[in-house]
């Protein structure tokens, strides 16, 4: 009796184990030999090729590598098929497969790779294309092809496009992946044509019109080629996936009993790959001395290769698929066109002189891919059924037989005529634009030579010019003094005989009326110091009376004097201790509140911070015990907020700090802002941080604007009164831990505000933010952390809104190498707004390139993969997939999300 199947590996053989007839088989890697090529980096924009890439006429040998595929069940062989064991039963790590002649005897073939129905689409392509698709890309031609029953999987195998899912992707676009990872856009060409083989008939599937192309054959070299098929130059994946969708929606297929979807033609697509390489130096020796020699420069060449995929419809037995009418006549032109094919394996594998090539358009097409010069590979498709035991053994004998038919490799290579002249065009165009940079770097230093000559000449004549009017003026002043000093002269001359005049009117005056007149001015005289002596004397005696007077009130104003000099002191007093009662009532208040905190901490098991902050400074205060004020809200209420805003400048050092202790802690509460804005308080916290050097008032003073920047409205009032600018110098000097976190809490909170995304910057902000990572202390990278978030996050908004264009501020502020250095920070809170930020920053284009020479990429990459967070994974992982260059590099490193 049979074993439980080849599920378990096991199994009883009766029967005898038939290896392939051909000596030439063996059980080696599936990977073909090729010829070394000297270099395989994309890189570069030319390849060089060597010596063994100039393949001799004799070619490379190469044998068709045949892989067998095991389809899992379906539905209806699961319901059919339950009382009875697979008819094949796989043996892997052998290649081996087992097949079942009854229940007791079975027969064992050998292939180059044995896949079972849970090997993946990534496994298939690696171990059956692969290596084709390197030997095409190093210059070969290359057929991949699918053989095999009505719906034994060919079509999912080859043509698969994975759009649900990329894991399910078939060969054809994996191999159009890495064909497109491994070419240079500027010197590497790639073209496709998209065909299909039905009822005898050549149609092109993009092009539906033209259903009826020619075959030509090169009577020199035999190659054959497809004049009249369209053909679509390939620049990116996207393009490749729609020219699939097209060509399969043009594509035959029908509803049989055997397969919903079975194809009713033969699929090709036919890849045209053209890249350019560089031959070896040759040495040419010298006439005058054999051993020295002249090395010549390489030679551009271009090798033409081409991909050929082929997934043949099936082969079926019409009394199983109930194909009749239009149907009966497409499965006999199927089954036809693979019994030619089969016969010109046949033939291959015996070495016969005669191979029936022109029996079929098919064999024709793939003239190259058997017993030519294409490195070929074949997977066959069977499904388990014991029902189709007959169809399975037909196609596992067709995989034996293609097995031992050898091709012979070569590589085809032209000299690049295009390339070279292309190359002397962009060296012509070098030399021009070297000549027009020199002639106009001569151009600019005549003219400079010429400007500086008028400079100096212009400097010439204004020294001139201010030479001759200082000398003007100097010959004016010469002249004014002279004027002044004859003037002067003349006065005196004047004067002089001024005085002769006068003498000699005195003279004319002595006589008796002037002697009375004398006499008369001498009474007056003395009448006035007799009245002034009079006077004199009643100022006296009013003076007496007055000291009489002021000795009489002198007790009653000494008293008045000690009243006031009392009533001021008491005054002082009064003031001085209603201030004490305000401290030491807000002092009370705040213990009291502070084990109030103690006791809820303690409460809920010692878990989490006793003193939170994490996301806005001092928040703490903000949890009050439900349905009772807080502390700080009662001594608001109490003494009143003008009050204690006054007290922010008073004299006394411990009253100011007190003072701002109690109005940071009431800008906790956004009850409180509006009222504390309205009388001043922002204005006086920022005036506080400008002219204190205190530490402690400055370090409460940012933590109390870092409490009222948590709403919009006081945002734009911060910025409208200078205090971005305040805070990014108060951020540049402070030392102390606690101040720097306050402050980066401050700035982290107006990142948040799209309106101040410019000033920000303009004002220092973000240089400010960045500048604090100095101090390395995880509370303040925590809060910096966030505020880079916050900013990528509006700067995001904003780009995707259509409002601003370009790079990163943040990016331009140089703050990529910090995120990326500390996208991994062990501290959680740092490492989740970092992750944020990395994923804000990559969903706009622009700042992709910046991101990925940065690094940035390989942590996006890990945010998919480790964060512990699945919004932020989704996020990245969205991210990653919509950005085109993102896209191509992960494609370039081989990077799968």
């Amino acid at each position: 009796m049979a074993s439980n199947g080849y599920r378990n590996g096991t199994g009883t053989n009766k029967g005898a184990i038939k290896p392939p007839a051909s000596s030439n088989i063996r059980s080696s890697s599936f990977k073909s030999r090729l010829p070394p090529s000297s270099n395989h980096s994309t890189g570069s924009a030319l390849r060089r090729t060597s010596s063994a890439s100039f393949t001799t006429a004799a070619g490379v040998p190469g044998r068709v590598r045949v892989a067998v595929r095991l389809r899992p069940r379906n539905a209806e062989e699961s319901t059919a098929d339950a009382d009875f064991a697979d008819c094949v039963e796989l043996q892997p790590e052998l290649k081996r497969l087992k097949l079942r002649k009854n229940n007791w005897e079975s027969e064992t073939y050998e292939f180059d790779e044995v896949l079972t129905e849970f090997a993946s689409q990534k496994r298939v392509y690696e171990v059956v294309a692969k290596p084709v698709v390197e030997s095409v890309l190093d210059g070969y031609n290359g057929t991949v092809m699918a053989y095999g029953q009505t719906g034994t999987g060919k079509t999912f195998t080859l043509g698969r496009l994975g759009e649900e899912d990329t894991s399910a992707r078939g060969i054809m676009v994996r191999s159009m992946e890495e064909i497109l990872a491994n070419v240079t856009p500027e010197t590497d060409s790639i073209s496709v044509s998209y065909l299909q083989l039905y009822m005898e008939t050549i149609q092109d599937l993009l092009d539906p019109a033209n259903d009826n192309i020619s075959i030509v054959e090169d009577p020199r070299t035999g190659d054959v080629s497809l004049p009249g098929a369209t053909h679509v130059e390939i620049k990116d994946e996207p393009s490749f996936l729609e020219l699939l969708r097209l060509g399969e929606a043009h594509r035959i297929a029908a509803n049989t009993k055997l397969n919903t979807e079975s194809s009713r033609s033969h699929a090709i697509l036919m890849v045209h790959v053209k890249r350019s390489v560089l031959g070896e130096e040759v040495a040419i020796p010298s006439e005058s001395d054999k051993s020295s020699h002249f090395v010549k420069p390489p030679k551009p060449l271009v090798r033409k290769s081409k991909l050929v995929l082929v997934d043949l419809a099936g082969s079926e037995r019409v009394q199983k698929s109930g194909s009749e009418g239009h149907m009966l006549e497409e499965a006999k032109s199927i089954n036809l066109s693979l019994s030619a094919l089969g016969k010109c394996i046949n033939a291959l594998a015996e070495n016969s002189a005669h191979v029936p090539i022109r029996d079929s358009k098919l064999t024709r097409l793939l003239r190259d891919s058997f017993g030519g010069t294409a490195r070929t590979s074949l997977i066959v498709t069977i499904g388990p059924s014991p029902r189709h035991r007959g169809e399975t053994a037909s196609t596992i004998l067709f995989g034996q037989r293609a097995m031992k038919v050898e091709n012979m490799l070569r590589i085809k290579e032209e000299f690049d005529y295009k390339s070279l002249a292309r190359r002397l065009e962009i060296q012509l165009d070098k030399l021009i634009a070297e000549n027009e940079r020199q002639q106009k770097a001569f151009d600019d230093e005549v003219e400079r030579i010429n400007l500086e000559a008028q400079n100096r000449v212009s400097e010439v004549e204004r020294n001139f010019t201010d030479a001759l009017e200082k000398e003007r003026l100097k010959c004016q002043m010469e002249y004014m003094e002279s004027v002044k000093k004859l003037e002067e002269k003349m006065i005196e001359n004047q004067r002089k005989h001024q005085h002769d005049g006068f003498m000699k009117d005195k003279c004319n005056w002595e006589g008796p009326g002037f002697s009375e007149d004398i006499a008369e001015v001498k009474k007056l005289l003395e009448k006035e110091i007799h009245m002034r002596k009079e006077a004199e004397k009643e100022v006296n005696k009013l003076k007496s009376q007055l000291g009489q007077h002021m000795d009489a009130g002198a007790g009653g104003d000494a008293e008045i004097l000690k009243l006031q000099i009392a009533l001021e002191d008491e005054v002082h007093q009064k003031k001085k201790l209603e201030e004490e009662i305000i401290i030491l009532r807000s002092q009370m208040l705040q213990l009291t509140f502070e084990a109030d905190q103690m006791r809820r901490c303690l409460a809920r098991g010692g878990s989490g911070n006793a003193y939170p902050g994490l996301d806005s400074p001092m928040s703490q205060v903000r949890d009050s015990l439900s349905g009772h004020k807080t502390p700080v809200s009662a001594l608001f209420d109490q003494v009143g907020v003008q009050k204690i805003l006054d007290l922010l400048e008073s004299e006394d050092a411990n009253v100011r700090i007190h003072a701002v202790k109690v109005v940071a802690n009431l800008a906790a509460e956004e009850a409180n802002q509006e009222r504390i804005v309205e009388a001043g308080g922002l204005t006086s916290l920022l005036m506080l941080l400008r002219s204190y050097e205190d530490e402690t008032v400055r370090r409460v003073a940012a933590g109390a604007i870092a409490n009222l920047a948590m709403n919009e409205a006081n945002q734009e009032l911060i910025m409208v009164q200078g205090g971005i600018s305040l805070l990014s110098t108060t951020a540049s000097d402070a030392e102390d831990p606690q101040t720097l976190r306050m402050v980066a809490g401050a700035i982290a909170n107006l990142c948040g505000n799209d309106k101040l995304q410019a000033t920000l910057r303009s004002e220092g902000g973000i240089k400010a933010l960045l500048g604090m990572v100095r101090c390395r202390h995880p509370d303040v990278l925590s809060q910096v952390a966030r505020g880079i978030a916050n900013f990528a996050k509006c700067e995001s908004r904003a780009s995707t809104n259509g409002i601003r264009s370009g790079r990163s501020l943040l990016i331009d502020e140089g703050a990529l190498p910090w995120i990326v250095q500390n996208a991994n920070n062990d501290a959680a809170p740092i490492r989740r707004h970092i992750e944020l930020a990395l994923c804000h920053l990559a969903q706009h284009e622009a700042n992709a390139k910046d991101m990925i020479n940065g690094g940035a990429l390989w942590e996006l990459v890990r945010i998919t993969r480790d964060c512990s967070r699945e919004d932020i994974r989704s996020l990245a992982r969205r991210t990653l997939n919509s950005s085109l260059l993102f896209r191509s590099e992960m494609r370039r490193l081989r990077i799968e999300l």
